[in-house]
């Protein structure tokens, strides 16, 4: 199984590559890098083309939060732009593929993965809540920058711990006699998280429609967003020539994570359609208010030589 935001490598592949001397495994010809950071063996340019294509998948996913935090510190207006809905959906999917990358031991740079999304979801969520009660207040409280500031905190030493945990909890399981139940609440959690990451478009996408504006709404978050969902199908896609088993039983494991994704692309397209719309409202406004200073002092000055 992989990972909703993160492209995994189905046992048909991986299983292939591995010799099997008494006692030990051994990755002929793989990637060492590879065979180091993913512990997965890769021996053909397939592979390491879907390895690489779903790395930067993963990085794009990384940093997409991260302009919206950024517009969101410098406007002190997050709770206007961004629909609640679209922060509770996004944070449920990463959830649930979290629930599935634990259930089903995947690697540890996966879980590492998912924990660092949750992470970005709580700061966009905290960042919300904050100038939501920030905004509704009208004294300035101290007290609750510096509970903004604890809690941060206090999740951030809570997540680089979870990690390592979740990790050596993993490697304790009894495998053998979980597996099957394991592999359908795997899948299970799979489509969960891609309800989860469809439905969170639809309350934006009505939150920009009600404002008639993006305003205060960074579209790197989308764009960024769109890349990665776009980078993990094709890894998906390009690794087909590779398989050494059936290639529609591969489709169908990984179904769930790419109707999350492509499905998303086409939501953030209606997403990026709104950016363009009411960007030129809002230029349009913009020209309106420019020009209303310069006709006010010739107002001025027609009322003064009547008065005269």
């Amino acid at each position: 199984m992989a990972t909703a935001r993160f492209p995994g490598k189905s046992a048909d592949v991986a299983a292939g590559n591995w010799s099997s001397p008494p006692g030990r495994l051994v990755c002929v010809n793989g990637t060492p890098w590879i065979l180091y950071l993913l512990e997965e063996c890769v021996d053909n340019v397939w592979e390491y083309c879907s390895v690489v294509i779903g790395l930067i998948s993963m990085f794009c996913f990384l940093l997409s939060t991260l302009p919206q935090v950024y517009e969101a510190y410098r406007n002190g207006k997050g709770e206007e732009a961004m629909s609640f809905g679209f922060l509770f959906f996004l944070f449920s999917g990463d959830l649930t593929s979290f629930a599935g990358c634990y259930l089903t031991g995947q690697l540890p740079i996966q879980v590492i993965t998912v924990v660092f999304y949750i992470f970005t979801d709580l700061i966009l969520i905290s960042q919300f809540l904050y100038y939501k009660i920030k905004n509704s207040s009208s004294r300035k409280s101290p007290v609750l920058k510096w509970l903004c500031f604890m809690w941060c905190g206090s999740a951030s030493l809570v997540l680089l711990t979870l990690p390592k945990l979740i990790v050596d909890n993993s490697a304790s399981l009894d495998t053998k006699s979980t597996s099957k139940s394991v592999e359908i609440t795997g899948y299970v959690c799979g489509y969960l998280a891609s309800v989860f990451y469809l439905s969170s478009r639809l309350p934006q996408l009505y939150k920009n429609f009600q404002r008639q504006s993006t305003e205060g709404t960074s579209y790197m978050l989308f764009a960024l967003a769109m890349m990665g969902n776009g980078t993990y199908g094709l890894s998906v896609i390009v690794v087909l020539p590779a398989l050494k088993g059936s290639k529609q039983t591969f489709i169908i494991k990984h179904l769930a994570w790419l109707i999350g994704s492509l499905g998303v692309i086409v939501l953030d397209f209606f997403v990026t359609a709104q950016f363009v719309m009411y960007r030129k409202n809002s230029s349009a406004k913009g020209s309106k208010l420019l020009s209303v200073p310069e006709v006010e002092p010739l107002l001025c000055e027609e009322v003064e030589l009547s008065l005269l």
